[in-house]
């Protein structure tokens, strides 16, 4: 069972900014996104593919983390022209061993570092405001991008358990970030 931290009750997310990105809650408008991404063969590292309903239950169940949890996904976007991104944030549903830091990117933003400015923007927000020494990622075997992604980030690569035996677990050290 998780136990979500004491100041959990009922936050949502703030406002984190990069000098390209904003980070920010989700909005309804969002699901659009991830929907679109669960229907194409992109997901196949997350599941998918999956149908309407089955995304919004995936997408719906993270955004739930914010009032339950104190922390989940944000929603990014271009801070000059306020399109949509993509979403990085932590995860921890129901049998995740620990919270994971995590991503997606529309099509239009990958190749520009965007997932990688975000995830950054993340790790300092989470260990300023939770004090955490490391964040991990639970990356499915071949998916060359998000491995690489992790090690860009400075992940470790660990033997620590993730979601499914065969994970690829790389752990984040938090403590040098202010």
């Amino acid at each position: 069972m998780i136990t979500p931290p004491a100041h959990a009750a009922l936050s949502l997310a703030p406002t984190l900014t990069t000098p390209r990105l904003t980070l920010r809650m989700p909005v309804m408008a969002d699901f659009a996104h991830r929907a679109s991404f669960y229907a194409s063969d992109r997901s196949v590292w997350e599941g998918g593919p999956l149908d309407v309903n089955a995304a919004w239950r995936v997408w719906a169940s993270e955004v739930g983390q914010w009032p339950l949890m104190g922390y989940g996904p944000f929603s990014v976007d271009d801070s000059a022209s306020g399109q949509y991104l993509g979403e990085v944030g932590i995860y921890r549903p129901q049998g995740y061993p620990e919270p994971e830091l995590g991503w997606f990117v529309t099509p239009a933003a990958e190749g520009r570092g965007i997932a990688a400015e975000a995830a950054r923007r993340v790790m300092h927000w989470a260990r300023a405001t939770f004090g955490w020494d490391h964040l991990v990622n639970y990356i499915t075997p071949g998916n060359t991008r998000s491995v690489a992604l992790a090690r860009r980030l400075g992940g470790t690569f660990s033997a620590r358990p993730g979601i499914d035996p065969d994970d690829v677990v790389v752990v984040h050290d938090l403590r040098g970030l202010a």
